[in-house]
């Protein structure tokens, strides 16, 4: 099955507690793709010099090329202050506990992100999970509360309405409601 976003407020703050308690970092990279949207691939490499004392992430975005300005609302950038106390203006924000044969630290990878995310995922009880479930989400609430599918089309560079509906569950959703509607009709 596909990843799904993760819809139920209470499932979110569950993962946000088990990351925290786990590894302020891992937090921290689940705050930003929450809420921000973005993919994982173009979250691990950030470095504290894009996003100390910003309102906005600007970023070029991995997959689609595309430069992208991105708002870091008021509660995320307090946490990313605290967050990056005591780092280096050109530390990566989520380094790898490896260290290179010169002594740096690259980022994290991808998979290890999957890992630490799925992990806490698993913990909490949230199913059909993959690093795409919290931008989905970012896109569910985003659209719950806007109902503006254009913009959201938009934010994710997708090229219809089909695909950021379908993407961030609303198609199957519907189909559930109609589905559940009807079988309560016929039935009852």
């Amino acid at each position: 099955m596909t990843s799904q976003p993760i819809t139920d407020k209470l499932l979110i703050t569950a993962m946000k507690n088990d990351l925290k308690r786990h590894n302020y970092r891992d937090y921290i990279l689940m705050l930003i793709q929450l809420n921000a949207g973005l993919r994982i691939g173009d979250v691990i490499g950030l470095k504290v010099v894009d996003i100390k004392d910003k309102t906005y992430l600007d970023i070029t975005e991995q997959k689609a090329k595309k430069t992208k300005h991105f708002l870091l609302n008021s509660q995320l950038r307090n946490e990313l202050a605290d967050y990056i106390i005591g780092m280096e203006y050109n530390d990566y924000l989520f380094p790898s506990r490896q260290v290179n044969k010169d002594g740096t630290k690259d980022y994290i990878s991808r998979i290890q992100a999957y890992r630490i995310l799925t992990s806490s995922a698993n913990r909490v009880g949230i199913q059909n999970f993959s690093t795409h479930s919290l931008r989905k989400a970012f896109g569910w609430f985003y659209y719950q509360k806007t109902h503006d599918v254009a913009k959201l089309m938009d934010i994710f560079n997708h090229s219809n309405q089909s695909v950021t509906l379908i993407y961030i569950g609303i198609h199957q959703a519907e189909i559930d409601k109609t589905m559940l509607s009807q079988l309560y009709q016929r039935y009852s």
